[in-house]
């Protein structure tokens, strides 16, 4: 797969010239292009194959102080983008400039290997066919995809930086109808050299064999088994309470805590941009990355900022500056967010259950800053005496992530990345859960 490499100037160059011509004191210009070939199964079969390009432009300039923002897509004309730059600035109020100085070209390594579309069809196909040997009355959704993105960021201070990144991704669901019961299993995988495609299958078989039997799920104050999966419940309200731009908010419940143990002396948390698949060099201000150890033991250590937060709060940036989208301000965002594993398989931790909850997906939103989460349980099974006796249906689970946090009791050994956190398996003491009045009727 061709790399979508920028050509030199694609305008870039001439973009900051014309800005600071048309009177802007700074600018900077952001660039991504992606090449994409996504693989689609459907009911067991390929179903197509696509191919998908796409280019951006985001223009940031001062103005009289002023800062404005202007984005285009596919081809542009400079002089149009930098009107509607101009515009905008008149807008707002001054603002100080953010920019990070540079004085050579940062020509940053390309990271990840491309793989044929050939070779991910056949991985596909393969994929579903061991997931039907094993049982052929399911039905199988997968989509494969090779993505290049390539990323360049040149200011009106010297800073010039671009490098490519290439990820494989592979996500597999399983439909499986049994009467009037329906179940839905899906697990994927994002790597930058080769996919393992058989990890994916024997976590979705593995998933299946649980699911054999439905049972009544505990009531009340039960302990819990949360999957690598469903760990996301407590690290979304995590990554949001040591964001620098809440703690300046005064919004974040940790804002005071620094040095004091916030979680279980089991937890220690940190950010390493250099590590797996979704590493990055520099943030989307240009800033490079760094690891930072954020939760020691429980003790909270520091939080992230981007430039104008980390300026605000006295610490400076931390490399955290990302644009949520083409068309937004920087703002403090964690790449690579990795809990430190524990020891101990997934069985090891199901042994510490005499009766409890695994919970494997979940639906709906999960916890806000406030920390309150109520979340229905989309697979989850029950544990008596250490072993799996069946899936449970229709429950729903209640708490608090930062109460949660401190009873934490073991994490696994088997960290995996889901999404950008790489996180294991870990128990809870205990979480409220309950189920419907129907959950007695159907099972």
């Amino acid at each position: 797969m061709e790399s979508p490499n920028l050509s030199p100037a694609l305008s870039s160059e001439q973009l900051l010239d014309l800005a600071l011509k048309a009177g802007a004191k700074d600018a900077e210009v952001y660039q991504s292009r992606s090449l994409s070939r996504p693989v689609l199964f459907e009911a067991n079969r390929l179903k197509r194959l696509e191919s998908s390009q796409s280019e951006g432009v985001a223009l940031r300039l001062w103005k009289n102080g002023r800062p404005g923002l202007a984005v285009a897509y596919g081809a542009v004309n400079p002089q149009d983008l930098v009107d509607r730059a101009i515009a905008i600035s008149a807008l707002n109020e001054p603002e100080s400039v953010e920019l990070t100085p540079g004085g050579h070209p940062e020509d940053y390594p390309d990271l990840g290997q491309s793989v044929a579309v050939e070779d991910l069809v056949v991985m596909g196909k393969e994929a579903i066919a061991k997931i039907r040997d094993a049982n052929p009355e399911v039905l199988c959704t997968a989509e494969l995809e090779c993505e290049a993105e390539t990323i360049r960021l040149i200011n009106s201070q010297g800073l010039d930086c671009h490098y490519t990144d290439t990820t494989l991704n592979c996500f597999v669901s399983v439909e499986w109808v049994r009467g009037d019961d329906f179940l839905c299993v899906s697990d994927g995988q994002t790597q930058r050299e080769q996919l393992n495609a058989d990890k994916v299958v024997k976590a979705i078989q593995q998933r299946l064999n649980w699911a054999q039997n439905n049972v009544y799920p505990p009531i009340g104050q039960v302990p819990i088994l949360l999957t690598a999966k469903a760990a996301d419940l407590l690290w979304d309200t995590v990554q949001t309470a040591l964001n620098g731009k809440q703690v300046w908010e005064r919004a974040s419940p940790w804002s005071d805590r620094l040095g004091q143990v916030v979680s279980s002396l089991n937890l220690s948390l940190a950010q390493h941009p250099n590590t797996g698949p979704y590493s990055c060099p520099f943030d989307d201000e240009g800033t490079p990355t760094r690891p930072l150890l954020l939760i020691r033991e429980g003790q909270l250590q520091q939080f992230y900022c981007d430039r104008t937060i980390g300026r605000l709060l006295g610490v400076g940036s931390t490399g955290n500056g990302f644009r949520p989208s083409l068309g937004s301000y920087p703002t403090p965002g964690l790449v690579n967010i990795m809990v430190q594993p524990g020891k101990g398989s997934l069985r090891d931790l199901l042994m510490q259950l005499d009766d409890g909850l695994v919970i494997d997906q979940i639906l709906g939103g999960g916890a806000g800053i406030s920390g309150d989460f109520s979340v229905n349980v989309d697979l989850g099974y029950r544990v008596c005496n250490g072993t799996i006796i069946g899936r449970v249906k229709d429950t729903m689970v209640a708490g608090n992530v930062y109460t949660a946090l401190k009873q934490i009791i073991a994490l696994g050994e088997d960290a995996e990345w889901n999404g950008p956190c790489y996180t294991p398996s870990l128990v809870l003491e205990g979480l409220s859960v309950t189920a419907s009045e129907q959950t007695s009727i159907l099972i």
